[in-house]
């Protein structure tokens, strides 16, 4: 384990690459810093020379430890034959071969790194010189130690509060959409590393990036994580921008450059609000078709499918700037409980677990996702322990979320990963029912995890935490050792304090071109055309209904939407809004038309059962009359299973606007249809009535 020196003085910081998540500071009182460092020169940091270079960023330090980004230096180069620097840090390499030193200056602080550029003898081609790679040499020495002196100078409770992520969705009864002065008092008291935004926080662009600017400004000495849900389709919290069609959507597209492109956008419109790390995607394989709190949120019941999308998801995601988040560890998809309700169970055996729930978390750890977030499920062939539930006295599992054996033992030392640990909100009933609120959060941080997230009563877990680590039952090495991960992905991301911070102004005016912008749309439209599976086709599409021919839409949730799309293509479109089946004037009207499109949205197992109403329904339209019944499942691809007899079926996964505008555009031939099954659809003999990978086009 890590150890930290106390030191009195304090060398610290100085270099990134954009840093778009970067902080004002407080200007009324500056200490004079005892230190100018390259960010790139800190061990933990690994900078690569890209084709256009890279931006080195100077980082002031104090005594105190903590560090701020400046940009009121000098740069200079000592060979400028091999590369250059501008006045903002800059470096573009000139492709031939040497080294220089590029230094920064201000006063009497420097610090320099070197750029190495050598021949590549591998990429040699033909007779001519093979091209020149560059490369960062790093100074050595202890003043680049940041992370460690910043950890030698905090107090216990500042380590305390880097761990500490609650929400504040409402105050006294009222969304949160701007900083409050006992929200602020808050984040100063406690020294919060971050907190996370719901969509009660974030309800348009302009607000919510003062609302983001609003708690970086309130943080001390470091920057915070602002972290938040988006993933996509049915987990969307931002109220303006992209509403991608979700993971779902993105395994019947089978496209890794979709999924990319998906996280890309993701990750630039949250870079532009001020919001630096996104807790997506899940990497839960949907292999269970009653779960009910999964489900389009996977995508796939095929291990290879998730890894392979999920990684060119975080990808995209990172590119950004942004940090990416894998959940939920090590695997929530196939339970039939509700985590935010009960406590489900795993039960199978490390083996398995290896091949199928934990393999896409495996791969990517290997490919340097920065975070993972763990589920409050039991895996008893894992960890055995019995705990006793403070809900009724019972004999419990532990779950993986207060794990030794799963979060350190197996994620840290088996599984070898270095990121960050985050707990699945505590909160949930499947945690806040058998554990207190403070000791769930010591079982947490015992188990190995780095940032608890949404604690129930800050104060007072605060305060728990505060007593177990000078009792020793929390031993302050293990705090170290979080706060030092955290720490080095603040430096990695660019989240730091800055002494002279963009306007918001300039970060709204930003946000306002990025969030939503065409480009985004474009590639939103490209994945709901590409998503939505034609599962079912008895030769009734696509439909081509003269001027005069009747279309009806039936149904109750989201049904206004898609009769809307339906509308765009063919004027003459009614809709018969119902929750149960049709009455006879209702059925006269579909027995006129020239088709009726049915949309059905479920998300339990009961919901989909052929007795709820609104699958009586769609049955009904089959019985009751000759005109062509097109189903829609506008969420889950599972609603065929309750009405099999239709005349068509589409899987759209998602009940965003272009998932609806691409269903009509496939039922009117305009887009042919190209989506494959992402999961198995079973029968309800226990068989398969669709499977894995099937889908139509015309």
């Amino acid at each position: 384990m890590r150890k930290f020196k106390k030191l009195l003085m304090v060398p610290l910081l100085a270099a990134l690459s954009l840093t778009p998540m970067a902080t004002g500071v407080n200007a009324a009182v500056k200490p004079d810093a005892s230190d100018l460092v390259i960010l790139q020169n800190v061990p933990e940091m690994d900078t690569r020379i890209g084709e256009d270079g890279l931006q080195l960023t100077a980082l002031r330090v104090y005594d105190d430890g903590h560090f701020v980004k400046t940009d009121d230096v000098e740069w200079t180069t000592s060979n400028g034959n091999v590369a250059t620097v501008d006045g903002a840090g800059n470096v573009t390499v000139t492709g031939k071969p040497g080294k220089t030193f590029i230094g920064v200056k201000d006063g009497d602080m420097s610090d320099r790194i070197a750029v190495q550029a050598k021949p590549d003898p591998g990429a040699r081609t033909g007779k001519g010189k093979p091209p020149v790679v560059a490369s960062l040499v790093k100074e050595g020495g202890d003043r680049h130690d940041l992370i460690g002196h910043a950890i030698s100078q905090m107090t216990m409770e500042e380590k305390v509060g880097q761990m500490l992520m609650p929400d504040f969705r409402t105050w006294k009864g009222k969304n949160v959409t701007e900083m409050l002065p006992e929200i602020e008092r808050l984040v100063k008291d406690y020294h919060l590393g971050g907190v996370i935004l719901f969509r009660e926080n974030v309800v348009t662009t302009e607000q919510t990036t003062r609302l983001a600017d609003a708690y970086q400004a309130a943080s001390d000495k470091y920057g915070m994580f602002l972290t938040i849900d988006q993933e996509g389709g049915i987990v969307t919290r931002l109220q303006s921008g992209t509403d991608m069609p979700g993971n779902m959507a993105l395994g019947a597209t089978r496209s890794p450059e979709l999924a990319y492109d998906t996280g890309r956008v993701i990750g630039e419109e949250l870079a532009s609000l001020g919001i630096n790390f996104n807790l997506a995607p899940s990497l839960d394989i949907n292999n269970n078709p009653d779960n009910p709190v999964i489900g389009v949120r996977s995508f796939g019941e095929d291990p290879e499918l998730v890894a392979e999308l999920g990684i060119s998801y975080v990808k995209g995601v990172q590119d950004t700037g942004t940090a990416a988040t894998v959940k939920h560890f090590p695997g929530h998809g196939d339970t039939a409980v509700d985590s935010h309700l009960g406590l489900p169970e795993v039960p199978y055996d490390k083996e398995r677990l290896m091949e199928v729930e934990l393999m896409p978390f495996r791969k990517a750890m290997d490919e340097g996702v920065d975070a993972l977030l763990t589920a409050h499920v039991t895996f008893p062939k894992i960890d055995d322990t019995k705990v006793i539930s403070k809900k009724d006295g019972t004999e419990i599992n532990l779950p993986a979320t207060l794990s030794h054996k799963v979060l350190t033992e197996l994620v840290r030392e088996e599984m070898g990963y270095e990121g960050l640990i985050f707990t699945d909100a505590l909160n949930m009933q499947a945690i806040a029912d058998h554990f207190g609120p403070v000791d769930a959060v010591i079982k947490a941080i015992q188990a190995g995890t780095d940032i608890v997230l949404m604690p129930v009563g800050l104060e007072d877990v605060a305060n728990g935490v505060y007593d177990a680590v000078r009792s020793g039952e929390i031993s302050e090495e293990r705090i170290e050792a979080s706060v030092a991960r955290i720490l080095e992905l603040k430096l990695k991301r660019g989240i730091l304090k800055e002494e002279n911070p963009e306007s918001l102004d300039e970060k709204i005016s930003n946000a306002l071109e990025v969030v939503g912008s065409d480009e985004h749309k474009e590639i939103e439209r490209q994945v709901a055309e590409k998503s939505v599976t034609l599962v079912k086709n008895d030769s009734v599409l696509p439909l081509a209904p003269a001027a005069d021919d009747r279309i009806v839409v039936v149904g109750n949730t989201y049904i206004e939407d898609l009769y809307g799309a339906v509308k765009e293509k063919h004027e003459n479109t009614v809709l018969i809004k119902t929750t149960g089946p049709l009455t006879e004037e209702q059925l006269d009207q579909v027995r006129a038309a020239k088709a009726v499109v049915a949309g059905t949205v479920t998300s339990t197992v009961a919901q989909r059962s052929p007795d709820n109403a609104q699958m009586r329904m769609v049955n009904q339209l089959k019985a009751e009359t000759e005109t062509p019944v097109i189903a829609a499942g506008i969420r889950n691809p599972y609603d065929i299973m309750a009405y099999p007899d239709v005349d068509a079926y589409l899987a759209q996964y998602s009940f965003r606007t272009a998932s609806f505008r691409a269903t009509a555009g496939i039922l009117f031939g305009e887009v042919a249809p190209s989506g494959l099954l992402p999961v198995t659809i079973p029968g309800t003999d226990g068989g398969v009535l669709y499977g894995y990978g099937h889908g139509l086009t015309y």
